[in-house]
This record gives C-alpha cells, structure tokens and sequence, in this order.
C-alpha cells in the first residue's frame, strides 16, 4: 500500500514509465534526465517495499504489483491535478499546448497566439499523436492540442471541445533516389501497390493510422507494418532509411535530409486539423488560441476544401461542428 505521503512526482515518474515501458521514452516525456527518473522509481519501490518493474536489456514490463498500483496511482494524480486547477488563477499559471510536430499549422498558431496575449505563458509541448494528448488533456496534464479527432474513442470525444482549424492536404515523403520522387505531385493511383507508412504500431497514434486506413483501401496502397517508435528527427530519419518505404504525411511536414515531399492529388487527401481541449476549461490563453484560429483560417482559407478532394464522413460532419 502507498504510504500517505507518496510524493506525487515520484508517482508521476512511475505512470509515465508504466505508459511508455521504455525509460528513454518516459524520461523525454517527463523532461528529465534518464537517471534521474531512475532514482524516483528506485525511491518509490524502497518506500513501497515493492518491485514494480522488471527491467532486462531489452524490455521493461510492470511487475503484478506494479500492475495492482497503476490505477491507484492514476486517481492521486488526477485529484492532484483537480485541486491545483481548483485553487488557482488561470492567468497565473502555463497553458501547456501540444502541438505534435513543430514548424506546422499548430506552430503558427501558437505563434499568433503569443502576439495576442502577451501577458500569458504559452508553453509548447511535442507530444505524437491525438489519441495519447486527448487522454492528458482529460487528466490535467496538458491543456490543448491538436489533431484528427474523429478517430477518438466517443466516450472521450463527449468530454472534450474541439474547434475545427484546417483541411490540411496530405503528401508522402519518399526517399530521394524513389521512382516518384521526381514527379512535382503524386496521384493517388500512383501509390497502388506501394508500401507507405502511417504509424502503425503505435498507439498514440490511432486516429492517424485509421484515416491512412481507410485512404489506402479506396486506393490499393498498402499499409506498412509497425517501425520501431523513433523520438526526434534524427532517429526517425534512421528508421525509415532503413525501411525505404514512403511515408503518409502533410504539405505543410518539415523538411528531412535525404528525402522529398510530394503532395498527393487526384484526389486531394485531407488531413481534419482540430484544436482540442477539456470542455469547461477557461484560460485567456485558450481564448486566444481560439481568436488565433479564427484569424488565421480566414486569411489563408485553411477552411476551405479543396475541389476534387477525399475525406471520411464522420471526418466531415466534425470539421462543420464547433463547441
């Protein structure tokens, strides 16, 4: 049983490395240095008198008390959350924004939001993927964020507002000496056959992996298997080198060395940008990133839909509803 006076932080550090199963992973999750969250979840197995995971040099797995403690764990972080929220100003404290990948639409919208409330912390946050963000949004531990969030669970969906942001056009990014690598725009028919990957394998992120789903099977690509779950630039460049395979992405991806991005027409694939934050959540902050996306779709049109372009229904109905 937890002692009474569990530090939080330490609970904190044991969730995170119970979600990743992977020290390095939890550690950038966390922000810290990877021995330093080895010495919290040491501190926490000598307080409890329980090992909690079993570490090899090749996996880390939770012990059966690790598992007992999880959700217990859970619900203190959670309470933690409500009642730091509970008792202080909004204004006073960061608003935490995830924006998934930088120098996208995300970014620019952040960037606009700081111009119009420069009295706010507005602190970014790389997290991968909505299906993973929307549960730290739930929690307490991220405030917004953005993504496709037809693809959320429903039950998750009903707990969260969500503001449409852009009908983001999709691209592959393919090895630079690929067949279609010279071409200026890649047809979808183009990719029948072809092995692209989109996130398979990993959980945090579903929705996307389900929306490259069910745009391959209209059009014969092939979903790649699951790739090691690369963090940074660097690594991921490195994982799919060794692959070769194209990778699903949008116009607006950062550049990476040794590739090329190429729109995808014929039809134009939409990728549904959302922002998404908890439902009752007040922040000026927030109120600006909302101002930020109204600007910012209205002067480059990102609500506009392209003609000849491909999107899911329940996609759709979801980009015409604001909260």
């Amino acid at each position: 049983m937890a002692a009474p006076d569990t530090d939080p932080r330490l609970l904190r550090a044991f969730v995170t490395v119970a979600e990743e199963l992977h020290f390095t992973r939890a550690a950038a999750r966390l922000y810290v240095a990877q021995q330093a969250l080895s010495r919290d979840i040491r501190r926490l197995e000598r307080e409890l008198r329980r090992e909690l995971f079993v570490r090899t040099t090749r996996q880390v797995s939770l012990t059966p008390d690790g598992e007992r403690l999880l959700p217990h764990a859970r619900r203190v972080l959670d309470a933690h959350a409500a009642l730091s929220a509970a008792f202080s100003d909004p204004a006073d404290r960061p608003l935490l924004v995830d924006l998934n990948t930088d120098g996208m639409t995300a970014a620019r919208v952040l960037a606009r939001a700081r111009e119009l409330a420069p009295e706010c912390e507005l602190m970014a946050r790389f997290e991968s993927g909505l299906t993973w963000a929307a549960g730290e949004v739930l929690s307490g531990r991220l405030d917004v964020t953005f993504g496709r969030a037809a693809g959320l669970d429903p039950a998750v969906l009903s707990q969260l507002s969500v503001q449409p942001v852009r009908y983001e056009p999709m691209a592959v990014l393919l090895p630079h000496d690929h067949p279609l690598a010279g071409r200026e725009a890649v047809a979808m028919s183009d990719l029948t056959g072809e092995t692209v990957y989109a996130g398979a394998g990993n959980a945090r992120t579903l929705e996307w992996t389900d929306l490259a789903a069910r745009l391959f099977a209209e059009w014969g690509a092939v979903l790649a298997p699951p790739a090691p779950l690369a963090v940074g630039v660097a690594e991921f460049q490195r994982v799919m080198a060794k692959t070769g395979n194209p990778v699903l992405a949008v116009v607006d991806f950062p550049p990476l060395p040794g590739t090329v991005l190429r729109p995808l027409v014929r039809p134009v694939p939409l990728s549904p940008l959302l922002m998404v934050w908890r439902k009752g959540a007040g922040h000026p902050g927030l109120t600006a990133l909302r101002t930020a996306v109204d600007e910012l779709a209205g002067t480059e049109k990102w609500m506009v839909r392209p003609p000849m372009s491909w999107l899911p229904d329940a996609d759709a109905s979801l980009m015409g509803h604001c909260s």
